[in-house]
C-alpha cells in the first residue's frame, strides 16, 4: 500500500500515513477553505487501510488548531479507526497538545468519549514540537 504524504501548510496539516513503517500521524493547524476536498484522499486512504490493517495501529495527532469542519473529518478519521479496532487489532491514539492549550486537550477528551480506542493524552512545551 502506498504511503500518503500531504506537506504541512499554515492552513493545511501535514500527514504522514505509512503502513509499512506503521507510522500514521496528522500534526499542524487545519482551516481548509472545503475540508471535504481536502480529507477525503486521507478517508479513502483509511478505508483502503482497513481492508488489510497492521496488527497494531498507533495514530498521533499533534494539531496546533483546527475548525469545525476539519473536526467533523477528524471524527471520520477516528471512526475508520475504531472499524480496525473492532476487527480485533490494536488501535491506540496518542493525542499531543500544547501544555496551556486546555482546549486541544478538552477536544481529544470528548473524542475519545466517542470512540473505544484506546488514549493516551501527552502534554508538550514547545509549540515547535507540534509542527
Amino acid at each position: 500500500m502506498e504511503s500518503l504524504i500531504l506537506e504541512q501548510t499554515d492552513r493545511l496539516p501535514g500527514i504522514f500515513f505509512d503502513k509499512t513503517a506503521g507510522k500514521f500521524e496528522i500534526k499542524g493547524s487545519s482551516f481548509p477553505e472545503d475540508s471535504r476536498v481536502f480529507y477525503n484522499p486521507v478517508l479513502d486512504w483509511l478505508a483502503k487501510y482497513e481492508q488489510n490493517p497492521n496488527d497494531f495501529t498507533l495514530f498521533i495527532f499533534k494539531m496546533e488548531y483546527f475548525n469545525s469542519s476539519s473536526s467533523l473529518m477528524i471524527l471520520e478519521m477516528l471512526n475508520s479507526l475504531e472499524r480496525v479496532f473492532q476487527t480485533g487489532k490494536k488501535v491506540k491514539v496518542y493525542w499531543f497538545y500544547l501544555s496551556v492549550d486546555i482546549d486541544m486537550l478538552d477536544a481529544g477528551k470528548e473524542y475519545s468519549t466517542m470512540v473505544s480506542i484506546p488514549f493516551t493524552f501527552e502534554s508538550i512545551e514547545e509549540e515547535s514540537e507540534l509542527k
